[in-house]
């Protein structure tokens, strides 16, 4: 794990934290939307391998991490991406590469699918994020959390194969007291809760056309991950034009976790 810089910054009206290290052209990593997801969680095996080379930006979406508890009913995916496009402009971001895993891959690949995309992506690299989201027990896992340390273990257990992270107490506890912290719970639970005369809570809009993406994209996928189904990299890899795809063999939901070392590398060759 490297070094990096922790700061907040007003964006949107949100009180906005993000991690920050190394220098020249920007590269943007959104994190995964877990209970206890943060952008510390998620990429502080990745930043220093990837700011020898960029100028890595990790901010906390909203409700997430170190960054304000506040959440839209409304349309909570216009109000994450609106949140983000307000951060990169107060950062002068005006062109970047951008990295995101899980619920920030899909949104990255919703966002660049889009004709009027708001963000400044050169390229993308989505982690197990996009396409079809299949209803499981190891999903029910992930969002049944009850605020308990155990079931904090068994949402790791869930997300990676690699012994040394689903052994890790240390990191168990981490992200067990980030996902306590006040509002924490509330905000990530509050995309599953709808009205009922609603057909769906309104956190995710329907599946994009990936045929508008235009822009070089990797994706990357686990081959033991149990929250997508099996298959389910070389389908999406079908749906977006010049995808490149890699499956790591030994990784579950995150990659880039499970795999550190070839992940950074695979990225970078990529990115470079």
């Amino acid at each position: 794990m490297g070094m990096y810089r922790s700061h907040f910054v007003r964006a949107g009206g949100i009180m906005t934290h993000y991690l920050e290290a190394g220098e020249g052209f920007p590269l943007v990593l959104l994190h995964s939307g877990e209970f206890g997801g943060c952008s510390e969680l998620s990429w502080e095996r990745n930043i220093y391998a990837l700011a020898q080379h960029f100028r890595v930006i990790a901010p906390d979406w909203a409700g997430f991490g170190k960054t304000e508890k506040v959440f839209s009913f409304e349309n909570m995916w216009k109000y994450r991406v609106d949140h983000i496009t307000a951060f990169l402009r107060v950062m002068g971001i005006e062109r970047a590469h951008f990295m995101g895993n899980s619920m920030g891959g899909t949104m990255l690949l919703s966002t660049i699918a889009r004709k009027d995309c708001p963000w400044p992506v050169e390229k993308a690299v989505v982690i197990s994020g996009g396409g079809d989201v299949p209803e499981n027990e190891a999903r029910n896992i992930l969002n049944s959390y009850d605020g308990t340390r155990e079931h904090m273990r068994r949402i790791v257990e869930v997300m990676f194969v690699n012994p040394a992270v689903r052994g890790d107490e240390e990191y168990i506890d981490r992200r067990h007291q980030l996902s306590i912290e006040p509002g924490a719970w509330e905000c990530t639970a509050a995309v599953r809760f709808k009205a009922p005369w609603r057909q769906s809570s309104g956190s995710m809009p329907a599946k994009p056309d990936y045929s508008d993406v235009t822009l070089p994209v990797l994706l990357v996928t686990g081959a033991q991950d149990p929250l997508r189904a099996p298959g389910f990299g070389p389908r999406l890899q079908q749906e977006v034009p010049g995808a490149q795809l890699h499956v790591f063999d030994n990784a579950a939901h995150c990659p880039h976790i499970d795999e550190v070392e070839r992940f950074n590398a695979v990225a970078l060759d990529f990115l470079k």
